[in-house]
């Protein structure tokens, strides 16, 4: 895994965004898959911005979100539906989005469905990930064993404790999601894995300790091939250097 330290939050979304920028110099139609939650929000106003000034192109790419809440309506405030287009694809063209519908009839067809999908588009060129507090990439969550494709998963306490203040007093937070699996994820010919705040510097430590912890999902990625870490230096204290 290559290993970037920056300085602060907004200078690593700059380097995540010159890899992204790179990626599309280079193919213009990428597949590329993209994040929700706090972390990745100042690297979509840097993509935001750096495509209103020209310098990205993302109107050949296609993009696959990672997960999304089940069940959930594509309007609701808190569905990721709604926070992609006010992030990102509201402001940026794609030829294509793909996000896990949260309204399906049956999760079990959406996530066939959103399978055939990734399958007949070839696949991620390069995925954006972030980490949750106890390790889960997507909506991954620790377990002993995990599905290679999408799949409805139940969210553990931890993150459901953690997101709960997206959602109003009262309201009924969704308890499932549907998530891309480890093994599209791991398909992935590059990933780049966004990383922020000293508030996660814990699961970090954990993650670079020298083992292979398999109920951390994150873990999996240690045995990828092509793994860029861009950290910034809150998040990165408790790495051994």
């Amino acid at each position: 895994m290559k290993k970037n330290v920056c300085e602060n939050y907004e200078e690593a979304c700059q380097a995540a965004a010159d890899i992204f920028a790179g990626q599309l110099k280079q193919k213009p139609d990428s597949v590329l898959g993209l994040a929700t939650g706090s972390t990745p929000v100042g690297l979509y106003k840097e993509f935001v911005s750096r495509s209103g000034a020209g310098k990205m192109d993302f109107s050949q790419a296609h993009a696959f979100n990672l997960d999304e809440y089940y069940p959930i309506r594509a309007d609701h405030p808190q569905s990721y539906k709604t926070f992609m287009d006010e992030h990102l694809f509201d402001h940026v063209k794609f030829t294509s989005t793909r996000i896990p519908c949260g309204e399906a009839t049956d999760p079990h067809i959406e996530c066939d469905g959103y399978d055939a999908d990734l399958e007949a588009a070839g696949g991620l060129d390069l995925l954006l990930l972030g980490i949750g507090h106890n390790g889960h990439i997507g909506f991954n969550e620790p377990a002993s064993s995990y599905p290679l494709g999408a799949y409805m998963v139940d969210l553990t306490e931890e993150t459901l404790e953690a997101n709960s203040r997206f959602f109003c007093d009262g309201e009924k937070q969704p308890v499932n999601a549907l998530t891309m699996g480890i093994g599209q994820i791991f398909a992935a010919k590059h990933i780049v894995l966004l990383i922020s705040g000293a508030g996660k510097a814990e699961i970090v430590k954990k993650l670079f300790e020298g083992k292979l912890h398999t109920d951390i999902p994150a873990c999996f990625l240690l045995l990828h091939p092509n793994v860029t870490l861009v950290i910034d230096k809150d998040a990165a204290q408790g790495i051994k250097s």
